[in-house]
């Protein structure tokens, strides 16, 4: 009886994460939800308005921040996934070869990720300061100085720079970690049978790690869409240069607290909504398509 008793209680060790995530994640989503499908007048709520809000942020003044900030979301996504993840890769494959000091490495690109972005911003803005900034003072007698942050058409190029720089180090370790799970045997049988170092690469190691990049995939997707303190730090709220480096996540901070909008809080919630929603549907058609090819 004790014992049945004992398998039977493990749903009480579930409790505290439950009441947690209903707090700080669910009851939001609701909260949002609600605010969403009424007018408001400050922070006094108005009149039931159903979809209305919704469909203001189809306006032709709304829809014109909203579809390039959107393009940014995917361009950033995309930077990503072609430096910052091709990046983590090969930091992985050449530290899988590394016998000594390999857990130092490790950390040593680990540790940006675990630094607040805001101060990774702040601290790349003044690295990258036209006036001052070291950067600029290594380059200039190359004759290769610029305004990174303050060019449009360097800005965004930049901002994934910078986001590579901070994050590389999280597919480094999960790559790392899909690459001890490959048995050594496979790529021994195969070198035996006169395969070359890229073949055993493309044909063995190559497909093993599709798992592995269909979860670095997802992950950098969400976080590419839900970007905010980086860029806000680097741009300001505007995404400055004229626009260039405006995001979703920004967008939404415009709608909510600088819009000066009588209804900025029905307006701002169905954005979040309408992020939440987007983001969700992706997330959920990526991780299917990459399924069926992993």
């Amino acid at each position: 009886m004790a014992l049945g008793q004992r398998r039977g209680s493990w749903y009480l060790f579930l409790i505290p994460a439950f009441l947690l995530y209903s707090v700080f994640v669910i009851y939001p989503l609701f909260t949002g939800l609600t605010y969403s499908v009424f007018s408001w007048k400050g922070t006094l709520r108005d009149t039931f308005v159903g979809m209305a809000n919704y469909a203001g942020l189809l306006t032709e003044s709304f829809r014109d921040q909203l579809l390039p900030a959107l393009g940014h979301n995917f361009l950033l996504f995309a930077g990503t996934m072609l430096v910052q993840n091709t990046l983590g890769l090969a930091f992985a494959l050449a530290l899988s070869r590394v016998r000594r000091g390999k857990r130092a490495l490790q950390t040593m690109f680990a540790l940006p990720y675990l630094v607040n972005p805001l101060v990774i911003g702040y601290l790349w803005t003044l690295l990258l300061s036209p006036t001052f900034g070291p950067v600029n003072e290594l380059l200039r007698p190359a004759g290769l100085a610029m305004p990174w942050l303050g060019d449009p058409a360097t800005a965004l190029p930049t901002v994934i720079l910078i986001t590579t720089w901070q994050w590389v180090g999280f597919p480094m370790l999960l790559f790392s970690a899909a690459l001890g799970g490959i048995p050594q045997e496979y790529g021994e049988a195969a070198r035996t049978d006169g395969a070359t170092s890229w073949q055993v690469f493309r044909r063995i190691t190559l497909p093993l790690l599709r798992p592995a990049m269909a979860t670095i995939t997802i992950l950098s997707f969400i976080g590419s869409m839900n970007t905010f303190a980086l860029i806000y730090a680097l741009g300001g709220s505007n995404g400055a240069p004229a626009g260039a480096t405006d995001v979703l996540g920004l967008l939404f901070y415009r709608a909510a607290f600088a819009s000066g909008d009588v209804n900025a809080l029905g307006t701002s919630s169905a954005l979040a909504v309408f992020m939440f929603a987007f983001v969700f549907g992706s997330t959920l058609l990526l991780e299917r398509v990459l399924r069926r090819k992993a």
